[in-house]
């Protein structure tokens, strides 16, 4: 039997960290076995890389939905069944025999990463919009720290079991995520609606603010430099680089330190110097870093190292702007938080699927790495502009 609201006390911090950071695995565990993955199903890497842009779609879509839904219903019982769909659809990808049923499973998947809307809105639910960043960005630091390794196991596992191993280890670890939700994740949201109508009635308020959408449009493009690269780096890595699956996530799992350190800066000084202060810093560094990378692609000397080092300065940036663009945009009407959780996640991450499906149709071996960062770049470029007319309207 589920323990009920009142005998599970609200989620610890550190209950967060695991939560988000056993769904953010999902994300880019399989990542080095991709090539491999469409040798496998027999199919090309354009179709294969479905994997990750459809994963983020329906990430986005399901986001739109779990933030009104927790706001009417609760964020527990959406986080529990999240996680359950998230252990058996993970177990489906380890045993399909097609690309089509591989894709499916891998579609479902997505929820268990759609929860870190909820523990966005759990956390602004317990503490107020500056502590909130800090928090935000403790989280998403923890949360980072398991992207930044499970390439290399991912990598390490293809090469021991096959692409397989993976999953059944996400698997795994999704019935684990799913007890958890149910015996340490209380109820934090105990103020709801009556009806969904009286909760929409409020939803112009939220839609009519102009730093909602600028804090939202940072958080979009920026987060979408990110996800543009897990979708294209792999291609990058293998088919430019040359790099087989284990040393292909030793490098992509090194772009995770730049974001660890985002977000510890996030939650050691945002409360210092403002969530807007610490966005545009963010929003700076991604344009330059990705500035010098192509820079340096487009006049020959690019390697596996220039083109992974420098992501590590962008993931910094992007550790730097998630949390605080999240923090914004979730302090212009709390009392929506989980609303403004689910659509700003969704603009975010639903940003990232649209480019790394374009992504996919026009990266090739020869010029593969110099589009990559020329698409990041124009992504970072919009983030740093969207950051400073935020400020400027903050003001």
């Amino acid at each position: 039997m589920i323990p009920s609201l009142q005998s599970v006390p609200p989620p610890r911090l550190f209950t967060l960290v695991v939560l988000t950071g056993i769904a953010a695995m999902s994300a880019n565990i399989f990542l080095p076995s991709l090539a491999g993955m469409a040798d496998y199903f027999e199919t090309d890497y354009a179709v294969m890389q479905l994997a990750v842009a459809l994963f983020l779609a329906i990430n986005a879509v399901l986001q739109l939905m779990l933030g009104p839904l927790s706001d009417r219903f609760g964020r527990r019982p959406l986080m529990v069944s999240a996680f359950a769909i998230f252990a058996v659809s993970s177990i489906g990808c380890a045993l399909a025999k097609s690309v089509e049923v591989f894709l499916i499973f891998r579609t479902f998947q997505a929820t268990g990463f759609a929860s870190v809307v909820l523990s966005r809105a759990i956390i602004r639910d317990m503490v107020p919009g500056t502590k909130a960043a800090s928090m935000i960005g403790y989280v998403t630091m923890g949360m980072a720290v398991v992207p930044m390794v499970s390439p290399t196991i991912g990598g390490l596992l293809d090469a021991a079991y096959g692409w397989q191993a993976s999953f059944v280890l996400v698997a795994i670890l999704g019935v684990f995520a799913c007890a958890l939700a149910i015996l340490a994740v209380g109820e934090t949201h105990v103020t709801r609606s009556a009806s969904f109508a009286e909760q929409a009635g409020h939803y112009p308020e939220l839609f009519r603010s102009r730093r909602f959408w600028g804090y939202a449009a940072a958080g979009a493009f920026g987060g979408a430099t990110f996800f543009t690269f897990l979708g294209g780096a792999p291609y990058v890595g293998s088919q430019v680089f040359g790099l087989d699956p284990p040393t292909l996530g030793l490098f992509f799992g090194s772009a995770s330190f730049g974001y660890v350190t985002g977000n510890f800066l996030s939650g050691r000084y945002s409360g210092r110097f403002g969530i807007n202060m610490m966005l545009l810093a963010g929003a700076l560094v991604q344009s330059l870093s990705l500035g010098i990378s192509l820079i340096v692609l487009l006049s020959g000397y690019g390697s596996a190292w220039t083109f992974f080092g420098l992501m590590i300065l962008v993931s910094l940036g992007n550790g730097l702007i998630v949390p605080n663009a999240t923090a914004g945009f979730l302090s212009v009407r709390p009392h929506l938080a989980g609303t403004a959780s689910g659509i700003g996640g969704a603009l975010m991450i639903g940003g990232g699927a649209v480019l790394v499906s374009w992504a996919g149709t026009f990266l090739d071996p020869v010029n593969g790495a110099i589009k990559l960062v020329a698409l990041q770049f124009c992504a970072a470029v919009l983030s740093l502009c969207a950051a400073l007319v935020t400020r400027r309207w903050e003001r």
